[in-house]
């Protein structure tokens, strides 16, 4: 795995100097992100339909999807989508011998790609770096996309309620990367990048726009410090 040693450019960009590193950057700055793993992973294999289709929107490199595939197998058939092109390459590159996982572009502000309904939609770590006017409209699309009795799995950052509490998370997330070999500098120099590009939204708010989504069952799966997941659930119509 190669080590993330700090992200250099004035502003964030999913570029291969992110790619060479995000699966070291996420296991040193995602609280429990072992956990976080595992929780999509079982999530989505209990609502996966056999001959259905699980599509991951923000595939990156490929790691949420990998172990859906590796227990499912040619069950179903697997669909990633990404804007960033380095992304796109390591996750051709980690199912090219794959033929039932199709990896292609696609940037999400121009709504769903075209593909045949779907038992399972991933949003991990996605959904925070979409700008905020188009994501109503994103999840209202996925829901219609969703097989009746389809989930959505999303993995946000996520604010406080509370100012000094969102504070003291903050803070204490910060620790976390430092423990984790982050320099200050390094803290700082990303979270100045990300300014304006990552921008995470109040759990209630999360909540809020996957129920204006018309998502019936909406429930909290997953919550480490600053970071947060849901499953959304279209039920079946009555």
């Amino acid at each position: 795995m190669t080590q993330d040693t700090g992200y250099t450019a004035p502003k964030w960009v999913f570029d291969s100097e992110v790619a060479n590193v995000f699966p070291n950057m996420l296991e040193r700055s995602i609280p429990g992100y072992r956990s976080m793993r595992e929780v999509v992973t079982r999530t989505a294999v209990k609502y996966a339909r056999r001959n259905g289709t699980i599509t991951d929107l923000g595939v990156s490199r490929g790691d949420a999807i990998a172990p859906i595939v590796e227990q499912c197998q040619e069950n179903n058939t697997y669909r990633g989508f990404d804007i960033s092109e380095p992304m796109l390459t390591a996750a051709r590159e980690t199912f090219r011998a794959t033929p039932y996982v199709h990896i292609d572009g696609h940037d999400l502000r121009d709504g769903l790609p075209d593909t045949e309904p779907w038992s399972v939609a991933l949003l991990v770590l996605t959904l925070m770096f979409v700008p905020t006017e188009y994501r109503q409209r994103l999840l209202s699309d996925i829901y219609e996309r969703l097989e009746d009795g389809g989930a959505l799995i999303i993995i946000e950052k996520v604010l406080a309620d509370d100012t000094s509490l969102n504070t003291r998370l903050g803070e204490m997330y910060y620790d976390l990367k430092r423990d984790n070999g982050y320099s200050d500098a390094m803290i700082d120099r990303k979270r100045l990048a990300l300014e304006g590009i990552l921008v995470p939204l109040r759990s209630s708010e999360n909540e809020r726009i996957l129920r204006a989504a018309k998502f019936e069952a909406v429930e909290c799966i997953w919550r480490y410090l600053n970071f947060a997941g849901w499953v959304a659930v279209k039920c079946p119509t009555k």
